[in-house]
């Protein structure tokens, strides 16, 4: 597909399959330049790895494995952004909305060097596209657009992930040691 290229899933003009290239974060949040970009890699890189390190010592004291299966929606989908962002620059030409679809492996090398790749993201669900009733104050008459974000898989690994985590497990959140010692005396027991 080229840049911006996309289509209905199943027909339904609310369900698109829409192909961007993020530069940067969520929501196409973007730190300053190269600089930047190895910045924001490198970022992703450590919080992954204290992540594993945090699960490994989760599964050590036993907690709930519903609670471990919402850190590892997290990381496995930080894992994804993270090789795309690392390696997708090295192995894809560049797109462009004029119908150039990126060649895989071209000649000469990809588009961006190593850390230095963007994000591939595709869905895409505009349920509701109108316009603010003109008496709103003031985004009257102004585009509305319900749910206009576009991501992939690992954005919704990790959206799951946190939400789940908030949901069922705040208390955790609030104060960890307690939680941890709490599940572990109840595991003990069964």
């Amino acid at each position: 597909m080229s840049l911006y290229e996309s289509f209905f899933i199943l027909g339904f003009e609310w369900a698109q399959i829409k192909f961007i290239e993020n530069k940067g974060m969520a929501f196409g949040i973007q730190l300053g330049g190269d600089i930047g970009k190895v910045f924001l890699s490198s970022f992703r890189l450590l919080a992954v790895a204290l992540l594993i390190y945090f699960m490994t010592r989760l599964d050590e004291e036993k907690v709930s494995r519903f609670l471990f299966l919402c850190f590892a929606l997290v990381l496995a989908g930080a894992i994804g952004n993270i090789i795309d962002s690392l390696f997708y620059g090295l192995i894809f030409s560049e797109s462009s909305v004029h119908g150039t679809v990126a060649e895989m492996f071209p000649q000469g090398g990809g588009y961006a060097g190593f850390m230095h790749g963007k994000v591939v993201d595709m869905f895409y669900f505009p349920m509701i596209n109108t316009y603010w009733p003109d008496w709103f104050p003031i985004l009257g008459g102004s585009p509305l657009e319900f749910f206009s974000p576009i991501f992939n898989v690992a954005d919704s690994a990790i959206s799951i992930g946190i939400f789940l985590m908030i949901l069922f497990h705040g208390k955790f959140f609030q104060d960890p040691e307690h939680y941890i010692k709490k599940n572990k005396i109840s595991v003990e027991r069964e």
